[in-house]
């Protein structure tokens, strides 16, 4: 059985995006994109209504393409144990209340048992800072905390430099 990875906004966002000018951002787009190529067949990927509900925001032609491309993945539930992790992390400082959905991502992927939280928010969620903060919580509460990591952390190793 495959490990399990949420895939947070910021990872369909990239994949499905117009390439970028900025070299980094169009760097992130590429990784995104080489990681999803394979992804399904390493990964049983997963995410939540709120990543549905995210992704169906903004420009409707962008909407429609990160919402094709997340066709295909299984949503977890957002149950009130969910909930409570996400106020913890709120109220514990390791998530700033104004960035209470990263809090409720973080939340569902640890409550459903998921292996890794894919996300290329650095700012909120896959920030080596605050990952001792969020781990400190999850655990306190009871749950073994999720992998938070970039697709660039997941991928295959590329056996011609090996």
């Amino acid at each position: 059985m495959n490990p399990k990875a949420y895939i947070e906004t910021t990872v369909v966002s990239y994949l499905t995006a117009r390439p970028s000018r900025d070299v980094v951002i169009a760097g992130y787009q590429q990784t995104t994109r080489d990681w999803w190529r394979n992804a399904a067949d390493r990964f049983e990927l997963v995410a939540s209504e709120l990543v549905i509900n995210e992704a169906g925001a903004g420009d409707a032609d962008a909407a429609r393409d990160r919402l094709t491309a997340l066709a295909s993945v299984t949503l977890l539930d957002a149950t009130e144990e969910a909930a409570e992790l996400a106020q913890q992390l709120i109220e514990s400082g390791a998530i700033p209340r104004k960035a209470a959905e990263d809090a409720a991502h973080i939340a569902i992927a640890v409550t459903n048992g998921v292996d890794y939280l894919v996300t290329w928010n650095c700012r909120h969620i896959a920030n080596a800072t605050t990952r001792f903060q969020i781990e400190r919580v999850c655990r306190n509460a009871g749950y073994e905390p999720t992998i938070i990591c970039t697709p660039a952390e997941l991928m295959e190793p590329d056996d011609e430099n090996e």
